[in-house]
């Protein structure tokens, strides 16, 4: 008898430590509540070489409180009741190799059609299904970047144009045929020469080449048109989405006076263009972004969600200040970026590493860098590597991130056996060692992966055992820990100093004085005191440049210093004219 109770008892045991400090979403308790960008998706494999994963060109749809997601490339489509898990669905009736497809809810159906020459547009009304039919087989403007816009009033339109050349077009279609009512208009055109944020380069260098305007997106609100757009580049860090308004779906448009709307510059993972803007079954607005790793392939991208506002004068802007850090996804209506926030800390940037082999070309500080372009890599993919991270003094931690960096794979196209193994441990002494998250057995794609503990743990030390991975050698871009450590916050930064360019009004130097302790800055500035909705963060540094102002326009900056303790939010605003 007491043998059987013994082996019951190591039996629970072992239970416990699978589950331990991992979500559970049968309880409201203790369900997952929060997310980290990049999403975590089942991306797909590109069909060419070299292999790597892609998805961007997103289109996001709320169709009766259930989203569907749709992005080029992907070999399927995804749906989601919360937006926290996503399940893919596969079909064979669109055209899933096009890019840049776009989707709107008209009655009770999706409508649907992607880039081509010769572009087709279907619906259906039950899209978990998997199954559309044909509604217009020969729709007849061949184009990229197309936008569908069912208005209010029952009128349909159409809008589209990816070019570093041509304008975007707008054209009124009929809503039932779907075929154009009259002749494409000419919308608007790039106007980098006054525009910053329209100018090539990671950082709006202004590099030999044209920006390319892209895009479409139509959002309706209080009787306005918000036209958003993407420029300058899907490569770029500086990927963002523009923004004009106008009281006519069709215009005049009208720059809006805080430019851009979407944009995250700088951070473990950048850029927020080519996006999609809906609201949640609460009728709060959200935005998913193409976002920037464009290192194996310019190509090579993944997707962001953020939460968007417009504020009380109307203005429209996407909040991406620690775009890239863990934050709540609401089951309310919420009125600010506050309301979201977990206010956990990245407590692995910089840290000490060790690891069980590692490549030359990809030594282990990579891992722990906070840039998803690099990465450290294992010298196999066997079972048993694995990385340890020092986070210098014991820490809560609340989030883990781990992000898998595809190094030396050949796999190509969707494979419904790919998937990630492996064993998260915490130690307070780096001897003893306990489970966090026991993944050993999942099925699961997960190429980042985000743990939410269902109750913090005390750890300085956490550590990655490799199981399986899909091929290649065991690699990530970063291995990131969030939480709160158990030191002071920052000062704050009393002094900067901002110098605009007397030969270019869109660039401007800005330099302070180094907080105390803090290893990261966030730049909030805008073109009115209340309204610093522009965020450029930054680790390590003290100074930095930026490109992408308006050249019409006056600025205010202030700064704020942050640390694995908390932020110290800046109070002094300056000014620049």
């Amino acid at each position: 008898m007491k043998k059987i109770a013994s082996v019951f008892i190591v039996i629970l045991l072992s239970v416990a430590v699978k589950t331990y400090g991992q979500p559970d979403n049968k309880s409201n308790k203790n369900r997952q509540i929060t997310i980290c960008n990049p999403l975590n998706l089942n991306y797909r494999f590109c069909l060419d070489k070299p292999s790597r994963r892609e998805a961007a060109d997103p289109t996001m749809v709320n169709f009766k409180n259930e989203y569907y997601l749709f992005a080029s490339k992907s070999g399927g489509y995804w749906h989601s009741t919360d937006l926290l898990n996503w399940d893919l669905i596969t079909t064979q009736d669109l055209p899933m190799e096009d890019y840049a497809p776009t989707a709107v809810v008209k009655n009770d159906a999706i409508y649907f059609m992607a880039s081509a020459d010769k572009p087709v547009i279907y619906k259906t009304a039950d899209p978990k299904s998997g199954k559309w039919q044909i509604v217009n087989p020969a729709f007849p403007i061949g184009m990229i970047d197309p936008c569908l816009f069912f208005d209010d009033d029952g009128r349909l339109y159409f809008y589209y144009g990816c070019s570093n050349k041509y304008p975007i077009y707008g054209v009124e279609l009929d809503p039932n045929t779907f075929n154009p009512i009259g002749e494409p208009q000419v919308l608007f055109n790039s106007h980098k020469d006054i525009y910053g944020w329209e100018r090539s380069g990671d950082y709006n260098e202004d590099i030999p080449t044209n920006p390319w305007i892209e895009g479409s997106w139509i959002t309706k609100h209080n009787g306005k048109y918000y036209f958003q757009y993407a420029i300058p580049g899907t490569q770029f860090k500086s990927y963002c989405d523009g923004l004009y308004i106008s009281d006519k779906p069709l215009g005049d448009f009208t720059l809006a006076p805080s430019n851009p709307c979407s944009s995250k510059p700088e951070g473990f993972i950048t850029g927020a263009g080519h996006s999609s803007t809906f609201q949640d079954k609460y009728g709060n607005f959200w935005h998913i972004s193409t976002m920037t790793i464009s290192q194996k392939h310019m190509f090579e991208r993944r997707l962001g969600l953020f939460p968007m506002f417009f504020d009380r004068d109307g203005e429209l802007y996407t909040y991406t200040a620690y775009g890239d850090f863990p934050f709540k996804v609401p089951d309310k209506k919420i009125s600010g970026p506050e309301e979201i926030s977990t206010h956990w800390m990245l407590l692995s940037y910089n840290r000490p590493v060790q690891v069980s082999s590692e490549l030359p070309d990809h030594p282990k500080q990579y891992a722990a860098d906070e840039n998803i372009r690099t990465y450290w890599s294992a010298k196999t993919g066997d079972k048993g590597e694995w990385i340890s991270i020092d986070m210098k003094k014991e820490c809560t931690v609340n989030a883990v991130q781990v992000n898998y960096a595809e190094n030396e794979t050949q796999i190509f196209g969707r494979n419904s056996g790919i998937s990630h193994q492996y064993l998260l441990e915490y130690s307070s002494d780096n001897k003893t060692w306990h489970a966090l998250a026991d993944k050993t057995e999942n099925k699961s794609d997960v190429p980042h992966d985000y743990i939410e503990l269902r109750a913090p743990i005390k750890a300085r030390y956490i550590r990655l055992v490799n199981y399986h991975i899909p091929e290649g050698t065991f690699a990530l871009a970063d291995l990131r820990v969030f939480g709160k450590g158990k030191g002071t916050i920052p000062t704050k930064i009393k002094e900067m100093n901002i110098v605009r360019s007397a030969k270019d009004r869109c660039v401007a130097d800005l330099k302070w004085t180094k907080s105390t302790n803090a290893f990261g800055y966030n730049v909030r500035y805008g073109t009115e005191k209340n309204k610093l909705y522009h965020n450029y963060q930054v680790l390590g540094i003290d100074s930095i440049t930026i490109r992408s102002l308006n050249s019409t326009s006056k600025y205010y900056f202030t700064i704020d210093a942050f640390n694995e303790n908390g932020v110290s939010k800046g109070d002094r605003i300056f000014e620049l004219e």
